[in-house]
């Protein structure tokens, strides 16, 4: 078996490159739309922790961004994933206002657009929820919940007096200060529904106060003054279906909105969007786009153009890998024009539901490609004209756009059904090469799929192409139906790449992440195409129901209407039908488990009998929910999963003496699934 070092293979694109790219958040467009505020977020293996930057750069791109203040601990959900971060400019231009975490308290800070410098605004006992700025801008209403001193002291009470598990518990969880996702580390309790989570008081409603800029001290505002509840229009019921996005015309009472039409026939929610417009939210005559550019197009985002009777719209074309394209529609004249079509996500290095910034005549937008990482660029609204602003990963796209490119596919399985994916071919290999399959969603830069555990750039430069697939829009109901999609959709991909010659259906593997984790499970269930697997979440097992007994409907409710599940006595064979567990004799292929903390323990029906039999390999990863995002836990995942990957559908090996004991227990793995393969009359996996 062929023992190799890395660095003549990966040297271009390796894990770390692309753990490190800078991502960007959504950019916000000054007053007299001249200037540009957008935030940077970049990993640091060495601290372990995530560097972010507030930018300010002038719209016509003569001049670099101006960095005008430290942006803080990201803040994340209760998954892990990082939350939006918003900016909202003075009136006058001079400053930007953004919630920071700063030596753990979350305050509204400001930074001076000329980079003179940055200050708090509140100094609050508690941290800070959400804050508006008055049209003015002298002063700013933020709300907040309970004192952090609040907090703690009721973390410290449940310590000392011990915890009563009840239904707010997540049992199986680290119970006293679990998981550090606002700068300290917080106990969490459930909240809402499924597996939503918050920290300790987190229930408690919000104190509004109102603070007079700059430098006022804050005072309780009055229930009167406080802001009106989100808006709704009310003059839709029986005219349109309730919208689920909304954009409120700027100094005016136009609503634009986007609602779900036609026949659900067993999906969660009905296939088309619609595009219309109200006078004002007790208007029951809305105003529909009927241009073709808007009628049957997957509309994922609107906007208002300032200062003009146009709404951007933002179209994301499944067909085209969930590439973005936008238009502008006139509402009184009902024309619509393009406006800009790329070739990937204009909208966000990573969300493709975040915006652009906008101002009367241009938009300023994050850009990002499969193969191409994210940058800043500018679009002219009358020509479509685009501008790069700020590329800080211009190196890195070089290297992918060389060593690593990726291309858009398009297949159908025998059912009709479509798909699209990206793949990055497999470099130096001269017949059919190994294939890894990652399967949800594969849209903007693809680093390592949905959960970024796989680096994809990377295992194609050690030779094993890597094909990311977008689960198709339409959520389907029926569980053995959904799954049955995904798996479909792997054995087509391989039966199309395969009957190419480029890619040997003997040696596939697959990871998945979240949903992708349950395609990947039931891809080894129901089909003998994978001779290796890693997964970086649960899959649906007793345990599962086991941690969440108290919970009652806010955990039932979901695993009825998802999975069509009670408890495993009372849908026994529904049971059996989807849960791995009951068909550990048809899960033949190694398998690498790359788990969380807080979720590893609903896994232990699967992964440790298959520990137990010499088939896999289980890793936990400490202070992580659902989604790991420490930078030195993402790196290890990224380097194990890369040798894994070389192991099982190459055979080779890194030559670096730390990790020879990793391949003496992968080579006693081999021989186990050799063994079994004699015993059950079987080929090799």
């Amino acid at each position: 078996m062929p023992v190799l070092g890395n660095a003549s293979r990966a040297v271009e694109v390796p894990p770390r490159r692309l753990l490190e790219v800078v991502d960007f958040g959504p950019p916000v467009v000054s007053p007299d739309g001249k200037r540009v505020a957008f935030r940077t977020e970049q990993a640091s293996i060495e601290r372990n922790a995530w560097d972010t930057v507030w930018y300010v750069q002038d719209m016509d791109g003569n001049a670099p961004p101006r960095r005008v203040a430290d942006g803080g601990i990201p803040l994340r959900d209760a998954a892990g994933g990082p939350l939006a971060t918003s900016v909202v400019w003075s009136p006058d231009g001079r400053w930007i206002h953004y919630i920071a975490v700063m030596d753990g308290k979350i305050d509204v800070w400001r930074a001076a657009a000329d980079g003179w410098g940055a200050e708090p605004v509140t100094r609050d006992a508690a941290d800070v929820r959400g804050f508006s700025l008055s049209r003015d801008g002298r002063s700013m209403i933020y709300r907040v919940g309970a004192t952090r001193a609040q907090v703690v002291a009721a973390e410290q009470d449940e310590y000392d007096r011990g915890i009563r598990i009840d239904r707010k518990v997540p049992v199986g969880h680290n119970l006293f200060r679990s998981l550090d996702i606002q700068g300290r580390r917080a106990t969490q309790r459930y909240e809402g529904m499924w597996f939503g989570l918050a920290p300790l008081l987190a229930d408690l409603p919000d104190q509004w106060k109102i603070i007079d800029l700059p430098g006022g001290e804050a005072k309780d505002l009055t229930a009167s003054a406080r802001p009106a509840p989100p808006l709704e229009p009310s003059g839709l019921a029986g005219v349109l279906p309730r919208p689920w996005k909304l954009a409120v015309e700027p100094e005016g009472s136009r609503i634009a909105l986007l609602t779900r039409v036609g026949e659900a026939e067993g999906m969660r929610e009905p296939p088309h969007v619609q595009l219309a417009v109200l006078s004002d939210r007790t208007s029951t005559q809305p105003v529909i786009c009927g241009s073709a550019l808007c009628t049957g197009r997957a509309v994922s985002g609107i906007q208002w153009r300032p200062g003009s009777d146009e709404v951007l719209f933002t179209v994301t074309d499944p067909e085209a890998g969930f590439a973005q394209s936008i238009f502008r529609w006139n509402v009184r004249t009902g024309e619509a024009h393009p406006v800009v079509a790329a070739g990937g996500l204009l909208s966000g290095g990573r969300d493709r539901f975040s915006a652009c910034g906008v101002s009367a005549v241009a938009l300023a937008c994050v850009a990002a490609e499969a193969d191409r990482p994210p940058r800043l660029e500018r679009v002219d609204l009358a020509t479509g004209a685009r501008q790069v602003l700020f590329e800080p990963n211009e190196s890195l796209a070089s290297d992918m756009a060389s060593a690593a490119p990726a291309r858009l596919l398009r297949w159908t399985d025998a059912e009709g059904n479509a798909f699209t994916g990206q793949l990055f071919e497999a470099q130096g290999v001269g017949g059919p090469a190994p294939l890894f399959v990652t399967y949800y969603s594969c849209t903007g830069f693809l680093r390592g799929g949905t959960g970024d555990e796989w680096p994809l750039a990377s295992l194609a430069a050690n030779g094993i192409s890597a094909l990311c697939i977008t689960d198709p829009p339409g959520y389907i109901l029926d569980p053995v139906e959904r799954y049955g999609r995904g798996v479909s959709a792997v054995r087509a991909a391989v039966d199309l790449l395969a009957s190419e010659g480029k890619v040997d259906r003997s040696k596939v593997g697959m990871g998945g992440f979240s949903f992708g984790s349950e395609v990947t499970y039931q891809t080894l269930m129901r089909s003998d195409l994978l001779a290796a697997a890693s997964v970086a979440s649960t899959s649906i097992e007793p345990n599962y129901v086991l941690f969440s007994t108290l919970r009652d409907d806010a955990f039932f409710g979901s695993l009825r209407s998802l999975w069509g599940l009670g408890t495993p006595e009372e849908t026994p064979d529904r049971w059996r039908t989807l849960s791995p567990i009951y068909h550990l004799d048809r899960i033949r292929a190694p398998m690498l488990f790359q788990l969380a903390e807080q979720e590893y323990l609903f896994s232990l029906g699967l992964s440790l009998p298959l520990v137990r039999r010499s088939q896999a390999e289980l890793y936990v990863f400490p202070n992580e929910p659902h989604q790991k995002f420490q930078p030195r836990h993402k790196l290890a995942v990224y380097e194990r999963n890369l040798d894994w990957f070389r192991f099982w559908l190459r055979g080779d090996e890194d030559s670096h003496p730390a990790k020879a004991e990793q391949y003496a227990r992968w080579h006693a793995m081999r021989t186990a699934g050799d063994e079994r393969a004699k015993v059950e009359g079987l080929g090799g996996p």
